[in-house]
This record gives C-alpha cells, structure tokens and sequence, in this order.
C-alpha cells in the first residue's frame, strides 16, 4: 500500500481540532448536562443527529459502538438543507459524492468511496435493473442512513462503496400534521400534506403522505412531475405485537435532463464556445421518462420476553417504466464543431419484487459480558422485464437546435422499425446470517458472518438457473474511553454476483470486495455533538477483462483508500455539520505494461484493437467521477433569544478534480496514444432563510447561490456532464 500523499502530522493536527471542538462548546453551552448513558439517548433534541442507526448493525446498537462509518440524516436536516430529491440530502455527507453525473431526473446517482451504492428502503434493496423504479421522495421520509464500505454481511449482494438506507414515515402517537405549499424557479408549483393521528385509544395509528407537483427542470423541454401518496397503519395487536403496514403510490412524469454533452464544448475550448446547460439533444414531445409504483411493506414486531423479539418485515412491489430518448452518440462534434449526431433509445420496463428479512433479537449475559445477537434470513424473488429498440435519430445543432426534423419517430417499441430485443431477468436471493455483538467492561467487539445462495435466469435465452454462493463477514472492535472517545478497527467483506459463463466456458467466480478500516468516534459527555473520523483502504477483485473476443479473465481489481472526518454539532441557537474526505483510487486491469499493450494495439489484429485500447486506457487509472477532496460544512443559527421564529442557514461545498477513468499514453517515442481528462475542482454556496409564527413558518432555500456553472464529471467515452445550476423554492408550512 503506498503512502498517503498528506503528512501524519497533518492527519493528527485535523484530529485534534475536531476533538477539541466539543470542549470549546462545552464552555459556551448553557444547557443541563445529561444522563451519561448515551444508548437511552437516540436524536438530539432538536431532530438534528441521530445516534442509532438500523443500518450499521440491523439492531439498536449506538453509532460510537459501532466498528464501521455511518452517517446519519434526520427529517429535520433534510428539511433544512431544503433537499428536492434523496440525491441533494446526502450532499454534506463525509465521504460521498452526490450527482456525479450531474442533475438526472432518471434517479439519484452518488459515489461512497469511489463506488455507486446500493440502495435500500426499510432495510430492504429498493431497485432491481435500471430505469424500471420512482425515486424515492424525500418528503416521504424520517431519515436516511449512509453505510460506508462493504455491507453484504447484513446485506447480501452489494458494492463495495456501501448503501444508502431511507427510512419511510411510520405512524406515531398522537395527532399532528402539516400542510406544505412550495413555489420555485422552473415553474416549480408543489403542495404537500402529513398527517398522523391515533384511534382506539392508541391501539391504532395511522398517517398519510402525499405530495403533488408541476415543475419544469434547468433542462429544455423536460419536467419533473410527481404524485405521490403514502398512507400506513400501525396496530398494536397486543402487548407483546405490534403491526404496521406501509403504503407506496407513485408517478413521476419527466425527461431525460442528462444530455451526455462531447468534452468539447465543456470541458475542452470550442470554436462556438461554451454549450448551453439548458439545451435538450432529444425532441420536445416524444422524449419522456415516466415511471409508475405501487408497493406495501408490512413490518411485524413480536416480544417473546423481557430479553428477546423476533421482527420480519416484508414488501411487494410492482412498478414500470416508459422511457425514449435521443442523445448525441458518439459524443463529439462533426466537422463544422457544431452538430452532433443521434441516436435514438426506447425502453419498456417492469420490476416486480417480493422481499422480506425475518430477524431474531436477543439480549444475553454470559459472565462479565452483555451480548447483542442478532439472527436472520433474507429472501429477495425479483423479476424484471425490458423491451429495447434503439435508432439513428438524425443530426442536432447544438448552439442553434431546430427540432422536429425527425418525422419517424415511433410512438412505442411496438411500432417502431428499429432493432428490438428483449431481456428478462428472474433473481433469487437467499441469505442467512448471524451477529453478536458483545460488550467487556470498556470494549464492545462485533463478529458477524453471513451465507448467501444467488441464482438468476434469462427466461428467453437461458433455459438453466446460474448459480452463486458466497460467504462474507465482518470482525470489529471499539475501546470506550471515559468522556465519550471511541476508537475502533474493523475488517469487513462484501460480494457481487457475476451470473452467465465465460465465452471460453466455464463459470465466473463473484466478485468480492475487502475492506480494513480504523478511526474513532466522538460523542462528548454533556453535549449533543458527534464526531467521527475514519482511514480506510479497500480492494474489490475479480473484476473481468476480455483479452480475445472468445476470452475472458477475472484477473482485474479496483484499490481504493482514503481519510474521512464528519462533525455534526449543536448547540443552544447554533448548529453545525462539517465534513471532509480524501479518496484516491487505482484501477489494476492488466500485467502488462503500457508499452506490450501499445505494441499489441498498434500492431495487433483489426478486430483487436478496441480492446487494448481498453486495457491501455484504465490500467492505473484513478476511478472516474471520483473526487480526491470533498469538503462542506452548513451552518444554522436560530435566532430565538433576540429575534423569535427566525433562522438563517448557509453552507459551503467544496468538490475536487475529478478524472476520467482513463490514464495518458505515452510511448517511448514520444507518441500520444491517450491524453486523460481532468475536470476542474469548484465550490457551491447554499442559502436558507426561515420564519416560524404561530402554526406557521415561512422559509426560503437557494441551492448554488451564485448560479455557478460547473461540470461534476467527464467520462473517456467522451461526454461530461453539467451540475445542478440555481434553484430557488419559497416554502408555507401550516403544521396542526
């Protein structure tokens, strides 16, 4: 493993000042110290930081027990960083980098340590396939947890960055609500209505979400319209039970606002200057993305005795998908360094699922330790059905667009001439698992293992089910220290299915991710604030790589380590949440050297010669859309003492380069046979103003505050893609 590029000292001096930070905040805090049993204590009194989190450890265990890097976002936050989508919420989270691939209206994109997550809802994977699924609507949720680096010990099948976990609104006691009106830049018109009350004399609980919006997005000719409704029921059957369904209906109406725009004209200087953020490379009237979903989960907690309870939770989901688009492929200019050429994309998809996680609690003392043990079966049965037809669309402008030139345009993949095909897919999971976390004295020690089966079949072209196992675990340990330090370690595994055979035969192996991971968390006796800092190195291998067209090795890995530092503070009027991060990444795909590959690409058969360009162009390549610095920090003052009702917030994010996936290649010669891109580093600034008087409150949010122009990531394929520009929205809360 080669050095980090920053000094130890550096690293001990940025540890210090966080961990000095409490102790500052100790002295101005005027508020009564509390309980030192930090486990009764699971958010702060504002709503601001969560200290438990389900996902870390599938049970009630505090964050500063746990052995591995987990952040927590509250409705509360969410509320104040004024987050549209699950993809702006997690935009001040250490260690993620959220929209690298610009604004999309398709889903929420992000990076966890240089690698897309998986993502869950209620502790169950959400999405099956690609551009099947609604987004999830953030107003819908109580909070949104971020587990950092391999989880398939809890999880199952899964990436090596982590997984992000929503948590829907469940029923509570007692009847309260809101009614949300909300106009913004775009046309954005919004009204939104939660609302909870009880019957039975608490026995039965029930609440509704719903949300209905118009908008239009920075994209031409694209809108992001939503109606959204949840309702749930919460049932206490007896003393000991406790059932609650969950309701999920949703249609999201939109376009594709990524538009794959070439290097040149963004990134690279253009004779025309610089593309319009704004243009649409499809046509107006036929582009479309709309996705339709209707889910219940249902969540049934038993209490077998005052030490153990059993919980399953359960969800069936139906959704589909129309999608058509047009886009500039390959993408880069003709001659005249101003018009593209098209291609036409159709797909029809559908994804139903039916999952569920039967767990068993127990809480035993053995001598001098207190065991947390948790066991469990998971079974996930999802099928997914896509028709594809895809096209020549003609030639666009992109500095003068004239649309409607296209007259064949199909209205469905049913009528369309272009070339079709179909893939449908039917996944099996079954997992079992078992984790014990105990506790001696000051140390709290995590051992986890788990078992997975994994199958999957092509029902068209693959009559036989392909078949995977793995086994992963997880070993952790945290020392707590008097005053609320905990450092820990902890070694954790993850895997990914690779289904079908090779072209030369024979089966893949799964792909398999490791992690090693230190740090320590901070949660200062007396104070609200918690503060975790984490090195890490990751190596995810058997990555596959074709050598031939008829051959294939799984010889490939990815190297991935990093610092991350997360500190959210509060106090009595202020509140503060700052973060920072330093990734680097290695792609190591071939043996070879730079100048074998050359020499085989230059000199090699035809037909060959795209895949050496291949291996040339990643091999010791830093991942691409991946930031070496993330920095941001947000920043609330509630004003009651002096001014009553009024708040202010403001926040600062600071992303790094990022890079291309792709490394220069220079021969000895002197010739250049690849020039890597580099994107440029930029900062973004983020405002809200907020009112509260009576049962209302007023509020304004402004994402980019000074409209800045950025790009979030180029790929060597040859497009980059534009950040989210300006977005205003003024905000009437009536809350009952």
């Amino acid at each position: 493993m080669r050095s980090y590029p920053f000094p130890l000292s550096t690293l001990f001096t940025a540890l210090s000042l966080a961990l000095a930070l409490p102790a500052v905040a100790q002295q101005n805090d005027a508020t009564t110290a509390k309980d030192q049993d930090i486990e009764v204590i699971t958010v702060s009194p504002k709503g601001l930081i969560s200290y438990v989190s389900a996902a870390a450890s599938k049970s009630d265990v505090p964050i500063v027990k746990t052995p591995v890097s987990v952040s927590v976002l509250t409705a509360t936050r969410i509320a104040d960083l004024g987050a549209e989508t699950l993809q702006d919420a997690i935009g001040y989270v250490a260690g993620v980098y959220n929209g690298p691939y610009g604004v999309d209206t398709r889903g929420d994109w992000s990076k966890i340590r240089g690698v897309d997550p998986i993502q869950y809802l209620d502790g169950l994977q959400r999405q099956f396939g690609h551009y099947n699924n609604t987004r999830p609507n953030p107003y819908g949720l109580e909070s949104i947890e971020i587990l950092k680096g391999p989880s398939s010990v809890l999880y199952g099948q899964g990436s090596t960055g982590g997984i992000v976990n929503a948590i829907s609104k469940q029923p509570k006691s007692g009847t309260f609500g809101e009614v949300w009106a909300q106009l913004g830049n775009y046309e954005r018109k919004q009204l939104a209505l939660d609302y909870n009350t009880e019957l039975l004399e608490d026995e039965l609980q029930t609440r509704v979400v719903a949300m209905f919006r118009q908008s239009g997005t920075q994209t031409d000719y694209v809108d992001d319209n939503t109606l959204f409704f949840a309702p749930s029921l919460a049932w206490q059957a007896s003393d000991d039970t406790k059932i609650t369904l969950l309701g999920n209906l949703q249609r999201n109406q939109s376009g594709s606002s990524t538009q794959f725009f070439p290097h040149q004209g963004t990134l690279l200087e253009a004779p025309f200057g610089q593309i319009p953020s704004e243009r649409f490379v499809s046509e107006p009237g036929w582009d479309k993305y709309d996705t339709e979903q209707a889910a219940l989960t249902a969540i049934l907690v038993h209490q077998l005795d005052e030490d153990s309870h059993v919980r399953f939770t359960t969800r069936y989901s139906d959704s589909e998908s129309d999608y058509r688009s047009i886009y500039a492929w390959p993408p880069k200019f003709a001659a005249d360094n101003r018009t593209v050429k098209r291609v036409l994309s159709m797909q029809e998809g559908t994804a139903r699922s039916w999952l569920s996680d039967l767990q068993y609690h127990s809480y035993i003392t053995l001598g001098n330790t207190q065991h947390n043990i948790v066991l469990g079966v998971d079974h996930q049965d999802a099928d997914t059905d896509t028709d594809r037809a895809s096209g020549t669309a003609g030639v666009l402008d992109l500095y003068a667009p004239v649309y409607g030139l296209v007259t064949d345009l199909p209205s469905s993949i049913a009528t369309s001439a272009k070339p079709r095909y179909a893939d449908t897919i039917k996944n099996q999971q079954l997992g079992v698992y078992i984790q014990d976390t105990f506790e001696y004295e000051q140390w709290v020690v995590n051992l986890a293992v788990r078992h997975d089966n994994v199958t999957s079949k092509i029902k068209a072209a693959d009559p036989k089910r392909k078949t995977q196992q793995a086994t992963t675990g997880r070993v952790g340990v945290v020392y707590q220290w008097q005053g609320g330090l905990s450092p820990y370690a902890s070694y954790s595994e993850s895997f990914k299915p690779i289904l079908g055979e090779k072209p030369q035969g024979g089966r893949y192996e799964p792909q398999q991710g490791k992690q090693v991971e230190v740090g320590v968390k901070y949660q200062p006796t007396g104070t609200e604030h918690l503060i975790t800092a984490a090195l890490f190195e990751i190596k995810d291998e058997n990555q596959i790589r074709r050598v031939a067209p008829d051959f294939e090795v799984q010889d490939s890995s990815t190297q991935v380590k990093g610092f991350e530092l997360e500190a959210q503070l509060e106090w009595q009027t202020v509140d503060v949440y700052a973060a920072y991060s330093y990734t680097e990444s290695e792609q190591d795909v071939s043996s070879l050297t730079a100048n074998e590959l050359a020499a085989l690409y230059l000199f090699g058969p035809a037909n060959m010669k795209s895949t050496y360009q291949n291996q040339l162009l990643t091999d010791g390549a830093p991942l691409s859309a991946t930031p070496k610095h993330l920095a941001s920090v947000w920043f609330t003052y509630r004003a009651d003492e002096w001014l009553p009702g009024f708040k202010f917030g403001a926040g600062i994010r600071h992303v790094g380069e990022t890079y291309d996936g792709s490394r220069g290649i220079e021969l000895a010669n002197g010739q250049v046979l690849h020039n890597s891109l580099t994107t440029e580093s930029f900062e973004l600034l983020d405002l809200m103003l907020g009112y509260r008087f009576k049962q209302f409150e007023l509020s304004l949010n402004i994402d980019n505050l000074t409209d800045k122009t950025v790009i979030t990531s180029c790929l060597a394929r040859g497009d980059c893609f534009y950040g989210q520009r300006r977005t205003v929205t003024a905000n009437l809360k009536y809350r009952f």
